[in-house]
């Protein structure tokens, strides 16, 4: 039986922290889902395709090259009834600080009780990009600055075209 996992958030944009959890997560399935959250009263920087683009161009050679498959998809729901859809038995979450834990762990047993067929597995992020957040990179982007250390080369890249047309 496959090793399936589940890794959800908004992505928005995708960081290097974000890919880091998704290396360490290749390491022990065999398919990873990366299912991006949409909610139709937010206004994401990035459309969910141009994200899964995105998503794909940075993550989809690393996760090749150590056989484990990939595949992004969206999600407006709840996290386990995404993982149950993609046939995932672990759902990923990446951690920063303390912070991070205290709601993951929140989070986790409000998982297992809906969900008890569906285990979490917290990834803790290494510190060289544990400070980073979508959330600062966005901004950091909008006000013109470089972003290039914190998220792969081709969101850089597309950050600088979105935040040009501004």
């Amino acid at each position: 039986m496959p090793r399936i996992a589940l890794y959800t958030g908004t992505f928005d944009p995708l960081t290097n922290g974000h890919v880091e959890v998704v290396r360490a997560a290749a390491s022990f399935c065999d398919q990873l889902v990366i299912a991006i959250g949409v909610h139709p009263g937010k206004t994401p920087v990035f459309s969910a395709e141009e994200r899964s683009n995105l998503i794909k161009e940075a993550c989809g050679d690393a996760l090749a090259k150590v056989s484990c498959g990939l595949s992004v998809r969206t999600f407006a729901g709840l996290a386990v009834d995404a993982a149950r859809e993609a046939g995932a038995h672990y759902l990923i979450r990446g951690l920063r600080d303390s912070g991070d834990f205290d709601y993951e762990m929140q989070m986790a047993g409000m998982n297992a009780a809906m969900a008890p067929e569906i285990q979490t597995i917290f990834l803790p992020a290494p510190s060289a990009v544990r400070h980073i957040t979508a959330t600062l990179v966005r901004q950091i982007a909008s006000l013109g600055g470089d972003v290039s250390g914190f998220v792969p080369k081709g969101v850089a890249e597309a950050l600088a075209v979105k935040f040009k047309k501004s």
